[in-house]
């Protein structure tokens, strides 16, 4: 009798834990993000008891998206939608309110400013006395043809997270700033050969560019212009453009790192916090922002190091200085 009372139970909580927002409601805390940062943040801040919802355009983020995640503690090698999957059954049992497609036009504050408003583009209009910003970002793309066709099969935006998949390999990393520097130096230790593509001249600092030309299996290509991503099934190759004397010709490869930058998914806050020159959100060590009970989490922010396990962990740490500041405001 108690087996099938626990059944019962188990089954009927899985229904019941697809909660909807209620537009009535002043929570305690509104998540803006569905990626590692605000599942995080919305599973800390639920479990501190708070009155919790969380807003998102798509559950999962750039994570959704990630072909093969095997640098996250705990899980040796998993997609990045089965991990995806993990963060939202986990957040779903605690039944925190969740709505999801959903896109803010704009957050406001009220005339005591102890409301944070989030307007959607909808219309519908949601209010909390704490906010956790964590939009994420979304990479740079070389806009070129091929590019979309090839994401996952040979494109790729993140050489920490995919570098290994392409071991013994022959890559390109289409870039000029650190980061793309640093992608080629870190794929020169595992890769065949890597080809560092850049359209002008490489903005590094001269610490890293000085390295480049100590790695024999690492060459580099300036005032080199990517055309066209080349392949069958898979990246074979790209068709470069060589600025100087406006040659084209191709340059094999089985694997492009695009390294151009992040844009910050920001835009309906900046009229609000304060933003750097990328657009991202400044926050101190407390993921505070410069409006009080406005905090901010993940790779939309100002932290180093744009990770996943960084994200949620930076999640964690904004749900924690939010609730310091509900228990402050008692």
């Amino acid at each position: 009798m108690n087996l099938d009372f626990n059944l019962n139970l188990n089954s009927k909580t899985k229904e019941e834990n697809n909660v909807l927002l209620d537009k009535e409601q002043l929570y305690d805390i509104l998540v803006v993000g569905g990626g590692p940062a605000g599942l995080n943040a919305a599973l800390y801040s639920k479990r501190k008891g708070s009155k919790i919802g969380l807003i998102a355009t798509s559950l999962g983020g750039q994570v959704s998206d990630t072909s093969k995640v095997e640098n996250y503690l705990g899980f040796p090698s998993l997609t990045g939608w089965a991990l995806v999957q993990k963060f939202t059954d986990h957040v779903r049992e605690l039944a925190v309110p969740m709505l999801a497609e959903a896109w803010v036009d704009s957050v406001t504050l009220s005339a005591d400013r102890r409301e944070k408003i989030v307007t959607l583009t909808n219309g519908d209009v949601y209010r909390a006395k704490a906010l956790i910003l964590a939009t994420g970002s979304k990479s740079r793309m070389l806009e070129v043809a091929g590019e979309a066709e090839y994401f996952g099969r040979g494109i790729a935006y993140c050489a920490i997270c995919d570098g290994p998949m392409y071991r013994d390999k022959v890559v390109v990393v289409a870039g000029g700033g650190n980061s793309a520097v640093e992608a080629a130096i870190d794929l020169s230790k595992i890769a065949k050969k890597v080809t560092l593509v850049h359209r002008s001249e490489l903005r590094a600092d001269q610490i890293l560019i000085d390295q480049l030309s100590s790695i024999p299996s690492l060459d580099v290509l300036l005032n080199t212009q990517i055309k066209e991503v080349l392949g069958d099934d898979l990246v074979t190759g790209i068709r470069i453009l060589d600025k100087r004397s406006m040659a084209e010709s191709i340059l094999p490869t089985e694997g492009v790192f695009v390294e151009i930058g992040y844009t910050p998914n920001s835009i309906p806050f900046q009229r609000l916090v304060e933003l750097n020159e990328k657009g991202e959100i400044f926050v101190d060590s407390h993921n505070r922002t410069n409006v009080e009970g406005i905090f901010a989490a993940g790779d939309v922010t100002t932290i180093p190091y744009k990770q996943i396990i960084l994200s949620a962990a930076d999640g964690a740490k904004s749900a924690l200085a939010a609730n310091d500041y509900l228990n402050s405001l008692k």
